[in-house]
């Protein structure tokens, strides 16, 4: 098939949209395609120069009469310019609002010199928590709706998204995916003494530190759990919540146990030396940290009533609860950790479960096939 030439739009930061939006430029950039991200900033994780990728920085200029930078109107200039300029078969946009209502108006601007199908990939608080509200429910609806082609990274994220905005078009389910060769087990040369002695085992976390995702929990689970074992927390990411946090630390007297590593481009350099990733969020569409962190061999505790059912096993690489249940949440810990479990297997299961069910190669081809699908669909 002939190779495309497709502009990606994700918002550029440490969260799990623009992670996948980056990881899988890079991929289709490796297969041959023309990328071209379109963005505020270099996409977290892009870095690098890398052959048939490109960036394209959108302007935000300040007017007086602006009380805030009208950015979805110039990153959909900036669309439609590349667009043209670079002759784009596609505009796969990741996250709803503002990014596939942007997309419309490109598509519109251009529609007499050039033509570009656009795809909105649905992440999850794009629908659950800001087209949602009130204020941005129809525009939402009216950006999906309008877009060619529709993904979701999990069924349950479908599901919701249908049942919350009445969608009547069809939504391909496409997971999210890990880099095989990347995010994988501990070797000889992993190094955890930088954080825990031999006899300590490490439990990890990574987020945006947004109230959704519960990090208070995490540090009442580790304090429950280390009152019966010796042990280590990691927490990798910072954001709203980040001083609320290191408050609980100091007050639970817990400042010698608990590492603040910040943000971490390469978690995959960390995420090999724990034991046990703690994911208790309040609401997750899919779960990209904790499926890195089963490819890296790291069962996962987390919760009920998410997207992470399409991704732990319950009782094989992981153990789930309601929301909130910190002590059932701590005690299975403590059950994996102290050998109640067979730990060794699980991190075997977690891994093979990773690097089968959603490797990269994969998930890549369904992303290829589903873009030449939209594309040979008559308007």
């Amino acid at each position: 098939m002939d190779k495309l030439n497709i502009g990606i739009t994700c918002y550029p930061v440490a969260g799990g949209s623009g992670i996948v939006a980056t990881e899988l430029g890079m991929k289709l950039a490796e297969r041959g395609h023309q990328v071209h991200f379109i963005a505020y900033d270099l996409p977290f994780r892009l870095g690098t120069f890398r052959p048939n990728l490109y960036f394209h920085e959108v302007d935000t200029t300040s007017y007086q009469l602006f009380t805030f930078p009208p950015y979805t109107l110039t990153l959909a200039a900036k669309m439609a310019e590349v667009s043209c300029e670079y002759g784009l078969n596609l505009l796969h946009v990741h996250y709803a609002i503002p990014h596939a209502t942007a997309a419309f108006l490109a598509k519109q601007l251009v529609k007499d010199r050039c033509a570009p199908k656009v795809i909105t990939t649905l992440h999850g608080t794009d629908i659950t928590l800001v087209g949602a509200d009130k204020s941005y429910y129809d525009i939402t609806r009216f950006s999906i709706q309008s877009s060619d082609g529709i993904t979701a990274v999990s069924n349950y994220l479908a599901e919701e998204t249908v049942r919350e905005f009445k969608i009547d078009k069809h939504i391909e389910v496409i997971p999210n995916f890990i880099d095989a060769a990347r995010f994988k087990p501990c070797t000889t040369s992993c190094d955890r003494s930088q954080f825990a002695a031999p006899h300590e085992k490490i439990l990890c976390h990574i987020s945006n530190f947004r109230p959704v995702k519960r990090v208070m929990d995490v540090v009442e689970i580790f304090e429950r759990v280390q009152r019966t074992l010796p042990a280590r927390l990691l927490l990798i990411g910072e954001g709203p919540d980040t001083m609320l946090v290191r408050r609980a630390v100091k007050k639970n007297g817990l400042e010698s146990k608990v590492t603040f590593l910040g943000s971490v481009s390469r978690v995959e350099e960390i995420l090999p030396l724990a034991d046990l990733f703690l994911c208790p969020s309040e609401e997750e569409s899919f779960g990209l940290a904790a499926l890195e962190a089963l490819g890296c061999g790291v069962p996962v505790i987390g919760t009920l009533g998410t997207g992470l059912i399409e991704v732990v096993d319950q009782g094989v690489d992981g153990f789930l609860y309601p929301v909130g249940d910190t002590a059932s949440m701590a005690n299975a810990a403590i059950s994996l950790l102290n050998g109640e479990y067979d730990l060794a297997e699980f991190k075997k299961r977690s891994t093979q479960k990773a690097h089968e069910k959603f490797s990269a190669e994969e998930i890549v081809d369904h992303y290829e096939r589903f873009y030449y699908q939209v594309l040979e669909e008559k308007v």
